[in-house]
């Protein structure tokens, strides 16, 4: 994909799902931030201002919740997987970067975050 595609991202997504591979992860919702870079053509909303000629990044972020709080992945790349699928099927998106992070999944370390690039 070239370097000059246009972006809108998403920082630091923050919701609650079943995410683990250990029992007590299985057992209750936990913390995931999701980050997303969409890269899609913004010029003809650049000089048109319609929301129709663009993503619509707040109902993105609707799909997104909607898709995360009711999943129960065992792995952080099972999810960015279908959150990535998700975010492709949005009319407009070339191509997705969709970070998973796992705050608090390893002692000593804030977080574990995986990070996958798909494109259409």
């Amino acid at each position: 994909m070239e370097t000059s595609m246009d972006r809108i991202h998403i920082y630091d997504l923050l919701a609650r799902c079943i995410l683990g591979i250990n029992d007590n992860e299985r057992h209750e919702k936990q913390d995931v931030v999701i980050n997303l870079t969409v890269y899609t053509d913004l010029r003809k909303a650049g000089k048109s201002d319609q929301i129709e000629d663009t993503v619509d990044y707040r109902v993105l972020k609707k799909r997104v919740l909607a898709l995360v709080e009711s999943s129960s992945y065992l792995l952080e790349e099972a999810l960015a997987e279908a959150v990535a699928e998700l975010c492709l099927d949005q009319p407009g998106v070339l191509q997705v970067e969709v970070r998973v992070e796992k705050p608090g999944a390893l002692r000593f370390a804030r977080s574990v975050a995986v990070e996958i690039i798909r494109k259409r």
